[in-house]
This record gives C-alpha cells, structure tokens and sequence, in this order.
C-alpha cells in the first residue's frame, strides 16, 4: 500500500473517533447507526470506529436489546 494513502486513511479514522466522542459527551448514549449517519459512514465501519474506543478505553458500550455506546 502507497505510503501516503496509509497516512490519509489513518488521518481519517482519527478524525471519525475524534467525531465519535465528542458526539457521545453531548448526547450520552447513542447507537451504532446513528454514527453511521452522522460520519456518512457504513454502519460496520461505524461499529468498528466503536469497537476500537472501547478497547482504547474512551467509552463503554452497554447493551440493551441494541448496542448502546456510552461516555466513560
């Protein structure tokens, strides 16, 4: 993979969390289909952007019959 794409894609990705948590700290629970639409993204990639904050320790998810994604 060229370099520079890399670097654009990692840049990305920051920013959709970057986007993601700040989004959580103003609506306190929010699912994964609602940062789907908010970052134009599909929903797994959205899922995934999740994912990689809980185990980063950012947020927490809870379920309750959905996934919801919550501040820490």
């Amino acid at each position: 993979m060229n370099i520079n794409i890399y670097i654009k894609m990692n840049n990305n990705m920051n920013t959709h969390k970057n986007k993601i948590i700040g989004y959580i700290r103003r609506e306190v629970a929010v699912t994964s289909s609602e940062i789907a639409k908010l970052l134009k993204i599909s929903w797994n990639t959205a899922e995934s952007y999740l994912k990689d904050l809980v185990i980063e320790g950012k947020i927490r998810r809870k379920t309750e019959g959905v996934n919801l994604w919550l501040k820490k």
